[in-house]
């Protein structure tokens, strides 16, 4: 039997002086207990934001779970203030660690798309006890190679300042016009040309309206995340779940030689309380394969490993 959830409402609260947005799913629970809310960390890309998110939830409610949800907007991206700044994974991580003790307020199941996995590894380095962060759900995380191998400091800088300029506007304007992303979706992001479909073209556009949310995207490839984080990730206590798209590629050179099953293997490997499972899709599996990918996070919440402490 499916859930019922109120539609969410954007609410907003004040880190560092910036106002940012999130989004609160409260199911109407029947019976039994309540379960361990989920928060959902959106990867960075031209219109990206906590919308990308929105396919999931239903599916999610849909499927008769009934764990709050929350889904907020990174400094940068959606309804969240815009600063001309760098961006680099440790703000976003102290952005989401004020979220979990202010608004949240009780411990989560982490769920981050993508190579915004260094942002949940950096929240994960801020927890105190007791830890807000129960389990861990990578979705579509990047080649160990390219977790563990760091872009210097020089570089990161100079891209920023190359893109941070009027070549960098100029190349946004062109990347947010829905012939290009159509193109990139296709060539980058989905397993199949048909799922590139209205809604997530509508979304991008969309996000991507304000010219300002062009410095998230800019520093993203920047590359501010790159860095080693080989050691952070077999650091991890928490049970993890690795989801990979049986049609993984990766935009990196560093990964480019890896396949979907060497990933999760990597992945199993370097974690200590690791699973792993290989989905029909490419790198947007909560999008593409959102019922697939609902139905592989809900069975690992269910899981017999024991939750962290």
């Amino acid at each position: 039997m499916s859930q019922t959830a109120a539609r969410p409402t954007t609410q907003f609260y004040t880190w560092n002086n910036y106002r940012c947005a999130y989004e609160h799913y409260a199911p109407v629970v029947r019976e039994g207990r309540d379960s361990t809310p989920l928060l959902l960390i959106h990867p960075i890309g031209v219109g990206l934001s906590r919308r990308f998110w929105h396919r999931f939830c239903q599916a999610w409610y849909q499927s008769g779970r009934n764990n709050p949800i929350y889904n907020p907007d990174l400094l940068g991206c959606g309804e969240s203030e815009m600063p001309h700044i760098a961006y680099t994974p440790a703000d976003w991580a102290s952005q989401l660690q004020h979220f979990l003790q202010t608004v949240i307020q009780k411990p989560v199941i982490l769920v981050v798309q993508g190579a915004l996995l260094p942002v949940a590894l950096e929240t994960l380095q801020l927890q105190t006890q007791p830890n807000l962060i129960q389990k861990l759900i990578l979705a579509s995380p990047p080649a160990i190679a390219v977790m563990s191998q760091a872009t210097s400091i020089g570089q990161q800088k100079f891209t920023w300042n190359l893109l941070d300029s009027p070549f960098g506007t100029a190349f946004y304007f062109y990347a947010r016009r829905s012939q290009f992303l159509s193109s990139f979706s296709t060539r980058r992001l989905f397993a199949s040309a048909e799922q590139v479909d209205a809604q997530w073209l509508d979304m991008l556009v969309k996000g991507a309206a304000n010219p300002a949310s062009r410095y998230a995207v800019f520093s993203f490839l920047a590359g501010f995340w790159r860095q080693n984080y080989r050691a952070a990730i077999a650091a991890i206590a928490q049970p993890t779940l690795v989801i990979v798209g049986d049609r993984a590629s990766s935009i990196s050179r560093a990964g480019k030689q890896d396949t979907p099953d060497q990933r999760l293997t990597d992945y199993l490997q370097c974690l200590s309380r690791g699973e792993a499972v290989k989905l029909a899709g490419r790198n947007v599996l909560p999008y593409e394969s959102t019922t697939e990918f609902t139905a592989t996070l809900a069975a690992f919440e269910d899981t017999s490993l024991t939750t962290y402490q």
